[in-house]
């Protein structure tokens, strides 16, 4: 057994790039920055914050999701599974990119005035629209106090 798993939360780099193919299927392409917090250890060295970049591959539904709600700055959750492919650049030098193709985006962000957050579900296009709790596609949605814990309603320390 095997898992290819990826959960990601961070900002939006750059506007997502969105391409239509000529069978109405859609692909975006996106940045999307995670930082760990900086901190200073117990001799007094700083440690600075460290930033990773992702690229966040979205097809169809989510494609199309990322070209009407998702841009530069926004806050989003990703899940999804890690892809690596090469190409031979202009030079022929061989070159490697790894790439999260998204099954799952939550919008966390909120718009002035919105109450909750937005979630997109591929089974329900019209539901970004609306303020919803995080659903989670292919399971059954959670409720809010076993959302986190896992189901055992154990409070943590999370700072979200």
């Amino acid at each position: 057994m095997s898992v290819n798993k990826v959960i990601l939360v961070g900002n939006v780099g750059k506007d997502p790039d969105v391409r239509y193919f000529e069978n109405d299927q859609a692909v975006a392409n996106f940045t999307l920055a995670t930082t760990e917090r900086g901190y200073k250890t117990r001799d007094g060295q700083d440690i600075p914050d460290r930033t990773e970049w992702h690229n966040i591959v979205a097809w169809r539904g989510l494609a199309k999701l990322a070209e009407n709600y998702i841009k530069k700055g926004s806050q989003i959750y990703v899940e999804g599974k890690l892809r690596t492919r090469s190409y031979d650049d202009q030079n022929g030098v061989k070159k490697y990119v790894t790439e999260i193709y998204a099954e799952i985006i939550q919008l966390l962000g909120r718009k002035p005035g919105a109450e909750g957050q937005s979630a997109f579900n591929p089974e329900q296009p019209h539901q970004a629209e609306q303020p919803a709790r995080p659903t989670v596609i292919d399971q059954p949605a959670a409720s809010d106090d076993n959302f986190l814990s896992g189901g055992n309603n154990v409070e943590d320390d999370l700072p979200f």
